[in-house]
């Protein structure tokens, strides 16, 4: 570890040669390994040296036939519950009864991923997750229009998915080389954004042609497909064995206290959490997704309600993906700090000139290159935790990073909500993005070792 607390190594995993799969004795090891950089025009588009190993590309694939799968899911589940009570609240009631679980297991998963093979903890939680899909599929086609069954299951496939999340995360740094984590970081981004905005868009099409039941039918082939491609990874072992031993000598089972540790590892080492408070000075006063109804039915209205609405919804991720394709640009950089202040600072100047713009066309543009300042805070937030954190603690830091990702917007929802119904849409908007890059600049002058941190 250097001063400023990052890993001077990162361990990686990935094959040398693409002719064979593992290395002789089928775990994951560190290794040396360069990929002739790109030249001319193609060092501009999206970095694909990450996919040159192939441990990594199956992960990365397994992410790619889910993401549009579990966004058929995500718009099936509210759409059920709606068809079935005709209630808005139950909607979000289902919401709530979701984020619960992803937190708890999120953190705890986190844990477990410090102390077991990431690889074992990914196939059992993507197989509970399957398993749970199969189920919305049953219940849909059995036709039982129960909202309790459905939050219970949408609960449990949000615990698997919080257990889930920091194994994967984790894993990426013993997959590819450490000046690699940037591009691995955007490929993962752009295909998650890309699900944002073809799954729901599928979904609409596929509803009154073939019904729910196809939607949560296709999610869970499609994770079986993601658990086919799981198995074939490498182990993934802990690199050093985990502390926590009792004092007769037998392992103490992954609990509460480790999260604590992991807490406290934050608390220490400035770089991990001036990184996470960036993404909620960003979520939190800048995400204004809640207002989105209000201004489509009110400022924009003359464009048409609805074509407003699909407008402001589908510009953050359509500018998102638009990043991560263009990630060549901005992948190779070295100043992580400085890539994330600058990209929060972006974030907040683009949403402020959302919340002054009246015309609809120059709302979009603000908001999708909203989505590409999001972009390239994503990728290099998450470089930063790939990097400077050791690997018995990556997975305590990517479980209070998806704690973070699922959190945030929320309470973004209830402070634009509320604050918007006292002062008005635009001016909630424009105060919060505001907010957002003074409090980010505020920051990174406070601290100046995060703005220099390099990789």
């Amino acid at each position: 570890m250097d001063a400023g607390g990052h890993t001077t190594t990162v361990e990686t995993a990935h094959n040398t040669d693409d002719s064979t799969d593992t290395p002789a004795d089928g775990t994951a090891t560190p290794e040396d390994y360069t990929v002739p950089p790109k030249t001319g025009w193609r060092r501009w588009v999206m970095d694909t040296r990450p996919l040159r190993h192939r441990p990594y590309r199956r992960l990365w694939s397994s992410t790619t036939v889910t993401a549009v799968g579990s966004q058929l899911t995500a718009v099936a589940v509210p759409k059920q519950i709606y068809d079935i009570t005709g209630s808005s609240a139950w909607v979000g009631y289902a919401s709530f009864a979701g984020l619960l679980p992803l937190v708890v297991f999120a953190l705890w998963g986190g844990v477990i991923a410090d102390r077991m093979d990431r690889r074992t903890l990914m196939l059992i939680t993507n197989a509970g997750i399957a398993v749970t899909s199969v189920l919305f599929w049953a219940q849909s086609f059995a036709g039982l229009d129960s909202v309790a069954l459905l939050m219970v299951l949408l609960a449990a496939q949000q615990g698997f998915f919080g257990m889930n999340s920091p194994a994967r995360q984790a894993s990426i740094a013993r997959l590819v080389p450490a000046d690699e984590l940037p591009a691995a970081g955007a490929l993962q981004s752009t295909v998650a954004q890309t699900g944002m905005i073809v799954g729901p868009l599928l979904a609409g099409a596929l509803i009154p042609v073939l019904g729910l039941p196809v939607l949560y039918l296709t999610d869970a082939i499609a994770l079986c497909v993601a658990l086919w491609a799981v198995w074939r990874l490498p182990a993934i072992p802990p690199l050093t064995e985990p502390s926590g031993e009792g004092t007769d000598g037998a392992r103490r089972r992954a609990g509460w206290r480790d999260v604590a540790d992991g807490f406290r590892y934050i608390a220490n080492h400035r770089i991990l959490l001036l990184s996470f408070l960036a993404d909620i000075i960003a979520m939190v006063f800048g995400m204004p997704r809640a207002l989105f109804p209000q201004l489509a039915a009110h400022t924009y209205a003359p464009w048409g309600e609805g074509f407003a609405l699909g407008l402001l919804f589908a510009a953050i991720p359509l500018g998102a993906v638009t990043g991560g394709l263009m990630s060549g640009t901005f992948s190779r950089a070295r100043r992580h700090g400085l890539m994330v202040t600058a990209a929060v600072v972006a974030w907040g100047v683009a949403i402020t000139g959302f919340g002054l713009s009246a015309n609809l066309w120059w709302a979009v543009a603000f908001l999708a290159l909203a989505g590409v300042a999001d972009m390239v805070s994503m990728v290099f937030r998450g470089a930063i935790l790939q990097s400077a954190a050791t690997d018995d603690m990556r997975g305590r830091m990517q479980g209070v990073f998806t704690v973070v990702v699922a959190g945030g917007p929320r309470v973004a929802d209830l402070l634009h909500g509320t604050v918007g119904s006292l002062i008005g849409a635009r001016a909630a908007v424009t105060a919060g993005g505001l907010l957002v890059a003074v409090g980010t600049l505020g920051l990174a002058a406070a601290v100046p070792s995060f703005r220099r941190y390099a990789a």
